[in-house]
């Protein structure tokens, strides 16, 4: 056993123990009525609903060791499961967190992810913590989270409520995580531009805009996680319409990403469409809506015509609908 109580590892100390140094670190929720310490937390649901996800990060498929610190792990698992709330049009009120590391692994590492989810909820989503969880020993690191959100007597935005005639927009960035996994997997961490790789590392997404577009009119809307292309589409297969893209509007995205991460501009296109992992929200607005401040209008909605299947388009083109995937984009390492 390691002399230092810093160093100990999972399998030199008690659960108790572990949970004795992990549960102050946490963020706390507003809405907790019962917090850690009981078989199940209680919180408020003032609406009377509340929306959940989940959400797991997995040793291998959905991160590395040798690109993360346990610190941007924590940040990273907080803000995938919060924007996935906040597409939602719902307030993130609370987590239950849930990991299984190596017998091997320093408590003080678990301490570090801690700290990321204190960090991400306190900037991100003032208000929501972690409410329990559970921890146990695995061969493979593992993250899961489960998130609640607020819908505060609004309706839930749903992927299947577009329109012909609705303007289709974006809050937040798009294209720098996608480049950010692509110098990871060049292993060109060193040399690449600290934006990219914060954006894949430790993602900062807007997830107050999820509020922000539900009281602005939006009718449909979901977080950009696969690629703009891929989740485009499945808001137009959900609401049974064709998304169409303006060609120019991503063209000014691409020149300004292209200047500012220093890529060419067909390379910033490209991960504009078909990066991954963005985390922005996409959001569907009735025309005669002014956009919410920090959104930007990338397209509108049309009917299918009656030999036309939902889709995204581009010009004169459909747009094959590329993006990440971990099952397919796993090598089958894990380090």
């Amino acid at each position: 056993m390691s002399e230092n109580p810093v160093n100990q590892t999972l399998g030199e100390m008690s659960e108790s123990a572990i949970l004795a140094r992990i549960f102050p670190r946490l963020p706390s929720s507003d809405a907790t009525i019962v917090g850690p310490g009981d078989d199940c937390a209680v919180m408020q649901a003032p609406d009377g609903r509340f929306v959940v996800t989940t959400d797991m990060m997995v040793l291998g498929p959905d991160f590395r060791l040798e690109w993360s610190t346990p610190h941007q792990l924590g940040i990273k698992a907080a803000a995938t499961n919060l924007s996935d709330v906040a597409a939602m049009g719902a307030k993130p009120t609370g987590m239950v967190v849930s990991i299984a590391a190596p017998k091997e692994t320093e408590v003080s590492f678990l301490e570090q992810i801690a700290d990321g989810f204190h960090d991400a909820c306190l900037e991100l989503a003032p208000g929501c913590g972690v409410v329990g969880g559970d921890l146990s020993v695995s061969n493979t690191l593992t993250i899961s989270v489960t998130a609640f959100g607020d819908l505060e007597g609004r309706k839930p935005l749903l992927r299947s409520g577009a329109q012909p005639g609705d303007v289709v927009a974006v809050t937040g960035r798009l294209g720098l995580a996608g480049l950010g996994l692509a110098a990871l997997f060049a292993g060109e961490k060193d040399t690449t531009n600290p934006l990219l790789l914060s954006a894949q590392l430790a993602p900062w997404p807007p997830i107050s805009q999820g509020v922000a577009g539900a009281l602005g009119g939006a009718t449909a809307a979901m977080d950009i996680s696969d690629s703009l292309i891929m989740d485009a589409g499945r808001i137009a297969g959900a609401s049974g319409v064709v998304i169409v893209l303006d060609e120019s509007a991503l063209d000014d995205l691409a020149a300004h990403l292209a200047i500012e991460c220093g890529v060419d501009a067909s390379h910033a296109r490209q991960a504009i469409l078909y990066g991954g992992e963005d985390h922005a929200l996409l959001m569907t607005f009735p025309a005669d809506v002014a956009l919410p401040p920090g959104f930007t209008a990338l397209g509108h909605v049309v009917a299918c015509a009656d030999d036309e299947t939902p889709h995204v388009n581009m010009g004169e083109g459909v747009l094959p609908e590329n993006g990440w995937n971990p099952y397919t984009g796993w090598n089958g390492e894990i380090s």
